[in-house]
């Protein structure tokens, strides 16, 4: 049985943390979540690598193979969100962990591209129906504006172990296919005991009998996160894939930019991409602390329109060219963090709040749908964009986006629920 947490404002990062951490089971849940992301953190650099250099499949072959594995772990999304919707929490996210167990199991069995490809799918399944069944078991042990500092502590934790896990990963390729090895069984060892530690927890809530639930959504009484609808949590979905595509800029459209218009060392994008590493970690949460005096549907809407200015900032950097325009581009990339920020730290938390009682895990699951989408045909848009040019590329990101952010600002989910001002004393 979940344990609500009264929703008075943390003062501070750590204290929102260590809120989290004192909720029955949090500890246990928060050391899964970092044990989880430095296993994620291992796999993710040396995936690729391993198909290449140690099973000696073709590298389109292992791309193809790692597409597939993605798209079949979107399938499985929705099937979580039920799963979630029936009552259950912690076993969800213990089922992505051991699912992503035994990709790596299969992936350490595999002699060809056959096996590749079932570890991919695996590997997909358990990595894409992880952000579901994770903010579910958030919202379970937190309400209210705590539940959003939770839900970006957790985040900030997730990137420090996702970071460390990525430098033991690069720092072990170079030692061959005994390393690889080592490190895909280590990530397995890793996935295992996150899956432990969350299954430990036991964590489920109450679930609404058919005709209750279609009660409950007629009135917005009842067990549940939020009184929003399911007509505005779906426009949610749709407006979040131009928001999506973001992740992609820094990951992809930023490094081709670099490299290939304006001719710079790659070392300009990496230290682009450390610097937005760190400022996530170091201030997500106290960014979403500040915005929890505002809805997070104008925070959403707000971040939107930071994304739209600093691809319009990246485009007049770059037509400076050169290191100039690396350089230019580099001081753009703040921006473009405050707007990442911004929007991760507020669209997952704006879902829950205004998920229609007793469908918290299909709201959930369109979004994340929706996220996942954006982001498997990112890669393609944006450097098919890029091949037809700069100004075409950043004009059609800052409109989409714009876009979206209306959309968010019009129609999207009513929010009121915000922390006291500073002259309101807590009851």
């Amino acid at each position: 049985m979940a344990l609500l947490q009264k929703p008075a404002p943390p003062a501070t990062g750590a204290l929102a943390t260590a809120r989290l951490l004192r909720t029955a089971g949090g500890g246990r849940y928060a050391l899964a979540v970092l044990v989880d992301a430095l296993g994620a953190g291992l796999l993710r650099p040396f995936l690729l690598l391993y198909g290449v250099g140690v099973l000696g499949i073709g590298i389109g072959t292992a791309g193809l193979a790692l597409s597939a594995g993605m798209l079949a772990g979107l399938a499985a999304v929705p099937l979580t969100g039920r799963w979630i919707d029936r009552g259950a929490r912690s076993r969800p996210v213990a089922a992505t962990l051991l699912v992503r167990a035994a990709g790596v199991g299969v992936l350490l069995a595999a002699d060809g591209p056959v096996g590749y490809t079932a570890a991919a799918v695996l590997l997909g399944i358990g990595s894409q129906t992880w952000p579901t069944a994770h903010a579910a078991v958030v919202a379970a042990l937190t309400e209210g504006r705590t539940r959003d500092a939770a839900l970006a502590a957790g985040r900030s934790l997730r990137n420090a172990g996702l970071g460390a896990g990525a430098l033991v990963a690069t720092a072990a390729t170079a030692g061959g296919t005994g390393a690889l090895r080592t490190l895909a069984l280590l990530t397995a060892v890793a996935c295992l005991a996150a899956a432990a530690l969350a299954w430990s927890l036991r964590l489920s809530v109450p679930a609404a009998e058919p005709g209750r639930r279609r009660i409950l959504r007629r009135t917005g009484a009842g067990h549940g996160t939020g009184t929003g609808t399911g007509t505005g949590t779906g426009l949610l979905g749709l407006a979040n894939l131009p928001y999506a595509f973001c992740f992609d800029v820094l990951e992809v459209a930023l490094p081709a930019l670099l490299v290939t218009t304006l001719h710079v060392s790659p070392a300009w994008s990496s230290g682009i991409f450390v610097g937005n590493t760190v400022l996530v970690i170091t201030t997500q949460l106290a960014v979403v602390l500040w915005a929890g005096r505002r809805s997070r549907r104008s925070v959403l809407a707000a971040s939107g329109l930071v994304l739209a200015f600093s691809y319009l900032g990246f485009w007049a950097a770059g037509a400076l060219g050169g290191a100039a325009g690396a350089a230019g581009i580099a001081a753009v990339a703040v921006l473009y963090t405050a707007g990442e920020i911004l929007y991760t730290g507020t669209g997952t938390a704006l879902v829950v709040a205004a998920a229609p009682p007793g469908q918290l895990g299909r709201a959930l699951a369109r979004w994340e749908l929706s996220s996942g989408l954006g982001r498997a045909v990112a890669p393609a848009a944006l450097t098919a964009l890029l091949t037809a040019g700069p100004a075409t590329l950043w004009a059609t990101l800052a409109t989409a986006t714009t876009l979206g952010a209306a959309l968010v600002l019009r129609h999207g989910p009513p929010d009121v629920n915000r922390w006291p001002s500073r002259s309101t004393p807590n009851r």
